[in-house]
């Protein structure tokens, strides 16, 4: 590592560990080194994704066949039916105690059901893989919380152990568990702190061995294949007393300080932070371009699907005028859903609690339910479980014949918006609320994780009348005619359109300003009228309506759009 690039980790480490000596300081630099060490030559890439990149987010086990291992499964799916895609988000795959994967026993390994590193190496070499560095917590049966638990190293001071739960009740949680898990053994008595599940215990990072734990294991991933890394639950990564222990600084030094290393380790590797909290905070993980690469952006996927429900644009418009554009260099990944619920934190202060709340019973109407977390002694809503297109069954004016419709309008405007869209697997195959295995596990997030079996979803993609099929169809068509777009790449200018609450629109141009997309939707399901020459079509250009290849004649006309349709209107057909 240069000299320079040395002074700048030092710098990251006093900022970070600000009670440690300099001789603390300098030896952690050097044991940082010694993990990066083959750096490379290169400049940071400046061109990490364009209007081609999809990503699809899937567990390893979300198709399965009999007697065949998951990662396997997967891969033959992947060749067969997603090529349209070139990022591949699996979910963790390592031996796990609960939490379908998020309650990891063993960083390095592959769970046994879904194969080895040689099936996950056959997926990365087709596609850019990202895998989840589950940084905040382990499970309570992996080795280094044994090890805690019995004064043994590694592990001995990996952990927060405390005495009692003073100065905490500051603390903002995802959950309504205690906080304060009890332990009693031989060697240790008290509490350690959990802030998802008393099987997922926090990791310490006051501790600098943790960090040296996670600086390994990135390598690691990254050495096998990994492409991108996702920060999960990042937020809450440090804890002081008296705070909410939640987006300290601390912890976005720390994203910073891997930021540093990946970029210069592996600069075409991209760091996705996933923080599910109201949308400033969220921002604040881009930093000055110099934290994540790339933000989840949790705020869409609830505004947009209450904007469809609600029929009126109001709430989403407000957000998109206020998002500020990302700087070359940094990018927003869209979502409509994924593993977990539909978080509802990023909601706070944009929709009132009483919008909020006949939004929630038609949500529950249509067979959600609501999980909570605990906050100043209160239970506030923090995601809803359901699967998205058994979310578009009800609207405000009650329920219809449009579910299908709605849910295909909702990833026409996704795939409109500036950011990198991501596509769940069971959003792609259509699938309705698991409540089977619902039954079996008692866990609201089960009803969107389905375990296809993998000859069956096959023969329902094959079959033309199946919901599955049309709605696998009719994604693959957008996806594909959006990877044409240059006016969608992530960091394309957007504008969002002054229209009727009815109607939601963006204007898109291309970096190169050679083309305009002009993307405008019906939320309702009622016939809607535009005129065009509202959004100033340029006269001297040839429109069209994108989606249906169709030349548009005169930009003085008046349109109709029928219920829940979108048109995208550009000056080049692709």
């Amino acid at each position: 590592m240069g000299n320079s690039n040395s002074e700048i980790v030092k710098n990251f480490l006093k900022n970070i560990y600000k009670k440690s000596s300099s001789k603390e300081i300098n030896k952690l630099k050097k044991d940082i080194e010694s993990i990066f060490f083959k750096n490379s030559k290169k400049k940071p890439e400046n061109n990490l994704w364009n209007e081609t990149d999809f990503f699809l987010i899937s567990y390893a086990d979300s198709i399965i066949k009999k007697n065949q291992k998951n990662l396997k499964t997967l891969n033959f799916f992947l060749d067969k039916y997603c090529k349209d895609f070139n990022f591949v988000h699996i979910l963790p795959f390592f031996p796990s105690s609960s939490d379908d994967g998020f309650a990891i026993i063993d960083y390095k390994k592959v769970d046994n059901n879904h194969g080895d590193w040689n099936d996950f190496k056959k997926i990365s070499s087709k596609f850019n893989v990202m895998v989840d560095l589950v940084i905040n917590h382990c499970s309570s049966s992996n080795e280094l919380f044994k090890n805690f638990l019995n004064n043994d190293e590694p592990g001995s001071d990996f952990f927060i152990h405390r005495k009692n739960g003073n100065g905490l009740s500051k603390v903002v949680r995802p959950r309504t568990s205690n906080l304060l898990k009890e332990i009693k053994t031989k060697f240790k008595k008290g509490y350690v702190w959990c802030t998802f599940s008393h099987d997922q215990v926090d990791l310490n990072f006051k501790n600098p061995k943790v960090l040296i734990f996670f600086l390994n294991i990135i390598k690691f991933y990254l050495d096998s294949g990994a492409l991108a890394l996702r920060l999960d639950a990042v937020a809450y990564l440090w804890k002081e007393e008296r705070t909410k222990c939640i987006n300290l600084p601390e912890t976005h030094s720390i994203v910073r300080l891997i930021r540093f290393l990946i970029q210069n380790y592996s600069p075409s590797s991209i760091l996705i932070t996933e923080t599910n909290v109201p949308s400033e905070e969220n921002l604040s993980y881009f930093g000055n371009n110099n934290e994540a690469h790339c933000i989840y952006n949790f705020s869409l996927a609830p505004l947009l699907i209450h904007a469809i429900i609600s029929g009126n644009s109001f709430y989403l418009k407000k957000w998109s005028r206020s998002m500020p554009p990302a700087q070359i260099g940094n990018t927003y990944l869209n979502f409509l859903s994924t593993h977990d619920g539909i978080g509802m934190r990023p909601l706070e202060g944009i929709i009132p609690d009483k919008e909020l709340k006949k939004f929630f019973k038609i949500l529950q109407k249509s067979g959600a339910f609501l999980s909570f977390r605990s906050s100043n002694n209160k239970e506030n809503v923090y995601e809803v479980n359901t699967t998205l297109l058994d979310a578009f069954s009800n609207t405000f004016d009650g329920k219809d014949n449009y579910k299908i419709r709605r849910f295909i309008l909702s990833h026409e405007i996704l795939f409109c918006m500036e950011g990198i869209p991501a596509v769940y697997l069971q959003n792609l195959v259509g699938s309705n609320n698991d409540k089977r295995k619902f039954k079996k596990t008692k866990s609201y997030r089960s009803l969107n994780r389905r375990n296809w079996d993998y000859d069956n979803l096959i023969k329902k993609l094959k079959t033309p009348d199946s919901q599955n099929h049309k709605i696998y169809k009719e994604l693959i068509k957008l996806i594909a005619l959006r990877k044409k777009q240059p006016a969608f790449h992530p960091n394309a200018t957007q504008f969002t359109l002054q229209l009727e609450e009815s109607l939601f629109g963006v204007w898109r141009q291309s970096i190169d300003r050679s083309q305009s997309i002009f993307c405008i939707s019906n939320l309702t399901k009622f016939r809607q009228r535009i005129s065009l020459h509202d959004i100033n079509l340029i006269s001297t250009d040839k429109w069209y309506d994108i989606l249906k290849s169709k030349r548009i004649k005169n930009i003085n006309d008046k349109i109709y759009l029928l219920p829940y349709q979108s048109i995208w209107i550009s000056n080049r057909l692709v």
